[in-house]
């Protein structure tokens, strides 16, 4: 699957921040520099998990990429479909909306370069941008590539008395191939009925396979997993999704990484992992975490 990074991708005597045969590695910077230097097709699962409010000024641009005939100005894609970039009335109304697509857009288009032929992403945002995301990858992947829609539901924080409080979070599931596509459901951990008397004692027993809405509570302030990270998700989530979208010894990329969450989960579960972040306080709480880890984790610039 993997393949070894060609010289071109690389500044001239610069050797590459990782490699197919390397360890698992954390790289610090812009991971739109970074991941430009990774080979096509790399990653059996990409998981993104990017900020709702980057606090960056971005240049604007108004467009997306949709399926084109090809042509002038046409981008080749996967299996050879021809993409055109257009100007997209969506991006216009309102100037943070069109910031922060301007900033997330160009990195989901890498991942989807990046992303084997029967690779995953799962994009994890919040209620009020999942919709826009679904739009843009849509037209990226293909509708058919589509896989699911994955509701992480958890009660904690204050509740609003003046709309239904938001306990959600939106992860949005997309593979390169909808032929052929890795999704082991025997992997995944099962969980209890919720009506275990409405089945047999066998399968009350066994339990049953998670559907697309996880009740999963969040990272607990006093326990083992904290790291301190604001953004930190809980291990459980990345659990699953690395139990069905990734076997081990696949390469898991991460270029959102914060508290390096997928990074331990996957060393856990015996995947390699590249995790890529610009914020020296997440690329702290990484070397703190992986400090220990068998095989040793390598940092780079």
């Amino acid at each position: 699957m993997s393949q070894p990074l060609p010289a071109d991708r690389t500044a001239p005597g610069r050797p590459p921040a990782w490699r197919a045969d390397g360890p698992s590695t954390v790289v610090r910077g812009d991971n739109l520099e970074a991941v430009a230097t990774l080979p096509d097709g790399a990653f059996r699962l990409i998981y993104l998990d990017p900020p709702f409010n980057t606090g960056r000024s971005q240049a604007r641009r108004s467009t997306t990429s949709v399926r084109s005939e090809g042509g002038a100005g046409s981008v080749i894609g996967f299996k050879g479909r021809s993409y055109e970039r257009i100007k997209g009335d969506l991006l216009q109304y309102d100037d943070r909306f069109d910031d922060y697509w301007a900033f997330l857009e160009p990195r989901l288009i890498e991942a989807w370069r990046l992303l084997a032929t029967d690779g995953t992403l799962y994009l994890h945002l919040d209620y009020r941008e999942a919709h826009y995301a679904k739009v843009l990858l849509d037209a990226l992947f293909g509708r058919e590539s589509f896989l699911n829609e994955i509701i992480w539901a958890y009660d904690y924080g204050a509740k609003p008395k003046n709309r239904w409080p938001a306990k959600h979070d939106t992860i949005l599931v997309y593979v390169k191939d909808p032929s052929s596509y890795l999704f082991d459901s025997a992997a995944v951990e099962r969980e209890p009925y919720m009506a275990p008397g409405l089945v047999t004692p066998e399968k009350a027993e066994l339990g049953k396979l998670p559907t697309d809405v996880w009740w999963h509570t969040i990272v607990s302030p006093t326990g083992r997993e904290k790291t301190g990270y604001p953004t930190q998700k809980p291990e459980g989530v990345l659990r699953r999704i690395l139990q069905a979208s990734s076997r081990e010894g696949d390469w898991v990329l991460d270029f959102f990484a914060g508290s390096g969450t997928t990074g331990a989960v996957a060393a856990a579960l015996g995947r390699r992992f590249l995790l890529v972040d610009s914020n020296p306080a997440a690329i702290e709480v990484m070397r703190a975490r992986f400090a220990t880890a068998d095989p040793p984790v390598l940092f780079a610039d």
